[in-house]
């Protein structure tokens, strides 16, 4: 491995136009999102593959090389690509060891060197003589080792003194002798490496996000604060969030995320079931954020102070779940932003300020930021004041409201400035919207996303589903966290199908995505409707204090902890990239897979789609993929129960009432 000049590496227009040129072209380059103009993403530990088609014309042999950094180093590392004798397809592995910016480029350049061993094989087979060409070979050998660094001088001129006596034999013999010393693989590349590199052209610089795994395998429970307590009509704090923790880390959490914490405004406060207030009592929207008690940076004091939560974040920590929280960019009536800075908002012909609003709906507890007014500079650095603000309070995951209904160029700008000064940190992104835009919003910086999963119920539509989100391109850059449920939407699905309902969306979400969560109240099967053919949840915690009995009767929380065992024992469900649809005969069942790529941890797994009945099918295992040959047995980690499978064609059977799903292990 060598080190280039930072100046070696750098672009000019004299750079570009040689490249046009050049004789040499680099094309296709992996991975890369829009040619460039986004950074695809990876795990901090991951072995990403590089590669590029190298193309030139006539019969020269050309070299190519990997050079990378992490942004903000002046130095570039570089190494050799191998050719894979497919379509002059180049590729090289290099381990990503650090978190934030991985930059790289392609270099490529005629070798001289290998073509003059390819032109001797070639001419001494059709007996022509060679003598001149093999004094040119040794020739290039001698200026490499001019340039080369002492070891690698050091190895050259070895080679060249075993050569010197075998120079002046014309026998085939002799000649083959120093041909096969003078094409070692180790000293053609330190050759090839110091040897000036005629026609040398470069692709762009392109980038890598490398996170740390929480970006890509956790599992979220959404915690909603003042309903932790045991006091009707009385919030609860952070210390009653801290009692819960120990049930939540037994359910497998790694993620608590918070609703706002934030004072709430006063003016316009909803009520019950999102009704006008018509108390002081009612504790309001945690949407509805400002009031005289501050804004984005404070806490609201009847969930306690700024060193209570702190505290519920250390203990979170020692317990290794992370505490994210929720960055809404909207404000109430009565937030310090309306008065100090009233430039930052929307406003009607009469001057007062336009309430947020999605028509046929107004909401008259909140006030959108106008993020391209004239003072729009000082209002993104505020927003980033923000986010660094509860980043030095130890918070490294933000679940962001909204991001859609905002400009993409402010989440481009704020997450990136984020990421460099603290590389650790991870968004993400509560969009339901477009997927275009969902999916531009997860370009420009989101780590996570939220989906569609939600409304995806039968097999057509989560199998079109799968092929989206996890086997197109967008795996490059788009990583689905699967909610099965969130305060907003209680699904009819949920609505209708009683327990065995909750069992299956928890075991889809879990075993799809290797990022899924739940919103309270999902784990004790809550399922009430404020109307029929509403998705609220009747007397939604969103407007009211709630009070549970988190053991009651008939609660998954044992179901749920099972599955989050299984998926810390499985590595194969701890990522996404081997998630393979296989085929099943029933309408009814999904059967799908993952696996690590040495196959040393296989799993399948077979879900009945339908809450209300049985089914059973054939279904169809992959076995050439996964070596298998006659009889192997399979475990279903949820019952334990084993089976013993026959080639490829086998069967299941899934009762609701009983057990939903198979997640099965091959038994080696």
């Amino acid at each position: 491995m060598t080190e280039l000049s930072k100046s070696s590496a750098s672009r000019s227009i004299d750079d570009e136009l040689r490249g046009l040129r050049s004789s040499i072209q680099i094309m296709n380059v992996s991975p890369v999102i829009d040619c460039g103009r986004f950074s695809a993403k990876r795990i901090l530990g991951d072995l990403v593959t590089v590669s590029a088609d190298v193309v030139r014309p006539g019969h020269d042999l050309v070299a190519a090389s990997l050079s990378w950094r992490m942004r903000g180093n002046d130095l570039w590392n570089s190494h050799e690509m191998e050719y894979s004798d497919d379509e002059d397809r180049w590729s090289a592995k290099v381990q990503l060891s650090q978190l934030g910016f991985f930059e790289f480029f392609v270099g490529a350049w005629n070798d001289s060197y290998s073509k003059k061993i390819q032109d001797i094989d070639r001419w001494q087979a059709a007996g022509e003589d060679i003598t001149s060409d093999v004094a040119e070979l040794i020739k290039l050998a001698t200026i490499a080792a001019v340039n080369a660094s002492p070891d690698e001088r050091s190895l050259i001129e070895s080679r060249l003194f075993e050569v010197e006596n075998i120079v002046d034999s014309v026998s085939e013999n002799g000649v083959n002798s120093l041909i096969k010393k003078l094409s070692e693989r180790t000293l053609v590349s330190i050759i090839r490496r110091n040897l000036e590199k005629r026609d040398y052209v470069a692709s762009r610089v392109f980038s890598i996000v490398v996170d740390r795994s929480a970006a890509i395998y956790s599992a979220w429970y959404e915690m909603f604060h003042r309903s932790q307590g045991s006091l009707e009509g009385k919030s609860a704090t952070f210390k009653d969030c801290e009692n819960r923790l120990e049930d939540i880390k037994k359910m497998g959490f790694d993620v608590i995320y918070l609703p706002p914490i934030h004072p709430i405004g006063y003016t316009n406060r909803r009520g019950p079931n999102n009704t006008k207030s018509e108390s002081q009592s009612d504790p309001g929207s945690p949407w509805a954020i400002g009031s005289d008690l501050g804004g984005h940076d404070t806490v609201n004091p009847d969930l306690g102070s700024m060193k209570d939560f702190l505290r519920l974040v250390s203990k979170s920590r020692e317990m290794e779940m992370d505490v994210a929280l929720d960055l809404a960019f909207q404000v109430s009536p009565d937030h310090p932003y309306v008065k100090e800075h009233p430039e930052w908002f929307y406003h009607r012909k009469d001057g007062t300020i336009k309430f947020a609003e999605n028509p046929p709906k107004k909401y008259y507890d909140i006030y959108p930021l106008n993020f391209e007014s004239k003072d729009w500079n000082s209002l993104w650095e505020e927003l980033r004041r923000v986010v660094e603000f509860w980043i030095e309070k130890g918070i490294k995951i933000f679940r962001v409201d909204n991001p859609h209904t905002k400009p993409f160029s402010f989440w481009e700008w704020s997450i990136s400035k984020a990421r460099s000064e603290y590389p650790d940190v991870i968004f993400l992104a509560e969009a339901f919207t477009r997927p275009n835009a969902m999916k531009l919003l997860a370009k420009v910086g989101f780590d996570q996303s939220y989906t569609y999963f939600t409304w995806k119920n039968t097999k057509y539509e989560l199998t079109q589903f799968i092929k989206e989100f996890f086997l197109s391109d967008v795996v490059e850059y788009y990583r689905p966290n699967l909610f099965a449920n969130t305060p907003d939407i209680l699904p009819e699905y949920l609505q209708t199908g009683g327990r065995p309902a909750f069992k299956i969306r928890a075991m889809l979400a879990a075993t799809l995505s290797s990022s899924y969560g739940i919103y309270n109240g999902f784990e004790l099967c809550e399922n009430i409707p404020l109307i029929k053919g509403s998705e609220e949840y009747l007397n939604s915690e969103k407007y009211q204090y709630v009070v549970r009995d988190w053991n009651e009767a008939g609660n998954i929380k044992d179901y749920i902890s099972k599955i989050n065992r299984i998926r810390r024992e499985n590595p194969a469900l701890q990522c996404n990239s081997s998630l393979r649809l296989l085929e099943c005969d029933e309408e009814q069942i999904l059967f799908y897979g993952k696996w690590t790529e040495d196959l040393t941890n296989v799993i399948l797994m077979a879900v009945n789609l339908d809450p209300f009945s049985a089914h059973d099918g054939i279904v169809t295992v992959p076995v050439r993929d996964l070596g298998l040959h006659g009889s192997y047995t399979v475990r279903d980690l949820i019952t334990e129960r084993e089976f013993v499978w026959h080639g490829d064609k086998n069967y299941v059977r899934l009762d609701p009432k009983i057990e939903p799903a198979h997640i099965l292990l091959l038994q080696k």
